[in-house]
């Protein structure tokens, strides 16, 4: 009888494939976002085929909900299922549905009824879904008020060439399902951030998703690329934030965390960064950290052109069970970077890895205590092993999901 082959092997041929035609950087967003869109739909079906995905992917956050053929009436189900340092984030859970069937964004100080601006800015808990598929182009930031979630299950949502999102000194925020890409500043302009309030905002940077001051947030199985500046940022204090499930392409410095290495106040942030693919076209910072506390766990690193993790200002990194694929590029095999630092510092700050796996020459500079009890302030969930990697990660970004069928 034949011996079976684990399922890793059956499944490198596909890892190893390209995901798009070209590898050079994409300037044109919907070019950018069709090309997302045909490799999701190209590595799940090829997953698929193998009996790879399935309701029991392994992966905590899918398994709590995805198996639901009914998700589309226990949508707010999803709020339960988070993990790490933002599973406390409810969003809109205990609010009404709110649906979006404008997708028209004329003016930010005074927001229609139906359009995503209107919804984000209400005072009261909401769930805001969407009629239909649209491209949201804003014209200013979106101003998050707390106790909102963002969900684009059931529709093929695009928030595109404009400034994009803002979560600013609030708190129960989760963005879940939307395509974000083309990023560029705004600012100068009138922009309501509640019912009662509008006002003056100055440049912004042209994040993704940017969080300033805030706390208790979860950004899940969205895509993003191709923004003026982050994908994902964090600054100013925030905390208590997950990012799981993302699938992330061409784009420079993909995610900071930590404002600046003069901001002390982030000393006491902490970020779960996994089960996301950080794919093709991307250079560097995924994250770059500064002073707090970040697990990083059973990611997929498929391209990086410089380093895929770095940081400054002392921060502590707990890297477990990812999977590392070194570029062919023999002068950047290294996952880690310090930055703004003699060697006589950062060897003392805390950075390990635990069970990554490491391909094409990968290798992770490890620094500071191996068991220093700083670690359990950056560790936020139990890690599998990074050969499940592939399961854990193989429905990152946007997911195709159809009424009476799971996603």
């Amino acid at each position: 009888m034949p011996i079976p082959l684990p399922l890793f092997l059956l499944i490198w041929p596909l890892l190893q494939a390209p995901i798009f035609v070209s590898s050079s950087p994409v300037r044109d967003p919907d070019q950018v976002a069709q090309q997302v869109d045909e490799s999701i739909m190209n590595a799940t079906m090829a997953r698929r085929s193998l009996g790879f995905l399935s309701c029991g992917t392994g992966n905590p956050i899918d398994d709590c909900w995805r198996c639901d053929p009914h998700w589309e009436n226990n949508r707010r189900r999803l709020a339960d299922c988070a993990i790490g340092f933002g599973k406390h984030a409810i969003g809109g859970r205990d609010g009404k549905i709110y649906v979006v069937t404008d997708p028209s964004d004329r003016d930010p100080a005074n927001p229609k009824p139906g359009t995503l601006r209107h919804a984000a800015i209400q005072i009261e808990p909401l769930w805001i879904v969407f009629a239909l598929d649209m491209v949201i182009k804003l014209k200013e930031e979106l101003l998050m008020s707390s106790y909102k979630t963002i969900d684009g299950r059931g529709a093929n949502i695009r928030i595109a060439g404009g400034p994009c999102i803002t979560i600013q000194s609030v708190s129960n925020i989760i963005i879940h399902g939307i395509n974000i890409h083309g990023c560029k500043r705004g600012g100068n302009a009138y922009v309501r951030d509640s019912p009662s309030h509008y006002g003056w905002r100055t440049i912004s940077d042209g994040d993704a998703v940017l969080i300033s001051r805030s706390s208790h947030i979860w950004v899940d199985h969205c895509s993003l690329s191709n923004c003026t500046n982050g994908l994902v940022n964090a600054i100013q204090g925030s905390t208590a934030i997950t990012i799981s499930s993302n699938y992330m392409t061409h784009h420079n410095k993909v995610m900071l965390l930590g404002h600046s290495d003069s901001y002390e106040q982030d000393k006491n942030m902490q970020v779960t960064i996994a089960f996301n693919h950080f794919g093709e076209g991307l250079v560097q910072g995924m994250p770059r950290c500064r002073h707090g506390y970040f697990h990083v766990v059973n990611n997929d690193y498929t391209h990086w052109e410089m380093y895929a993790i770095g940081g400054s200002g002392n921060p502590t990194i707990n890297s477990e069970g990812n999977r590392f694929l070194a570029p062919d590029n023999s002068n950047n095999k290294e996952v880690t970077k310090r930055e703004d630092a003699s060697e006589s510092k950062w060897r003392k700050w805390n950075w390990r890895s635990e069970g990554d796996w490491m391909l094409n020459g990968a290798f992770f500079r490890a620094s500071g205590k191996g068991t220093s009890s700083s670690y359990a302030k950056a560790s936020s969930l139990s890690a599998r092993p990074s050969s499940l990697v592939s399961e854990l990660t193989g429905a990152a970004g946007v997911l195709v999901c159809k009424k009476g069928s799971p996603c």
